[in-house]
């Protein structure tokens, strides 16, 4: 499944989907923890945020139930340059991938995370648009532009 993550400046990241088959629109920021994923996605305060993780592996301890923030994640998408398929944790009750497909978040991994850190890191957030569906280059970058926040 293909992916792109479009900003609101005109540029664009390629990658593979994640996740749910589903399109969002957010604020895109960066989180530099190394693990924490999970507590990541279900904490209010990320609310309506596109998260870039800057770590080069994600999901290698897969999602449980004891480690949520809230009742539900609050993302409203997720993109890394790497995601671990095998999980490593014997308290793991599901995957990743799983845990995004069944709350309907799109992710996407393989893009340049350190040029997209770089550019919010001098820009600030900026509105984003991510999708795992098949929407062209154009449409991206303008719902992108046209996100009211």
């Amino acid at each position: 499944m293909k992916a792109v993550l479009a900003l609101e400046d005109g540029s664009l990241f390629r990658g593979s989907g994640f996740g749910a088959r589903a399109s969002a629109c957010g604020e895109v920021c960066f989180n530099t923890s190394m693990t924490g994923y999970q507590e990541i996605l279900t904490d209010p305060s990320y609310k309506a945020q596109i998260v870039t993780m800057t770590y080069p592996l994600i999901g290698n301890y897969g999602v449980n139930r004891q480690d949520v923030e809230s009742w539900r994640p609050h993302v409203a998408g997720l993109s890394f340059a790497n995601c671990r398929r095998w999980l490593s944790n014997w308290r793991a009750d599901s995957s990743l991938g799983e845990y995004l497909e069944q709350n309907d978040i799109p992710g996407i991994q393989g893009i340049d995370t350190r040029a997209l850190t770089k550019k919010l890191r001098v820009r600030g957030g900026l509105n984003g648009f991510i999708s795992t569906e098949d929407i062209s280059d154009k449409e991206a970058l303008q719902r992108a532009k046209d996100w009211l926040g």
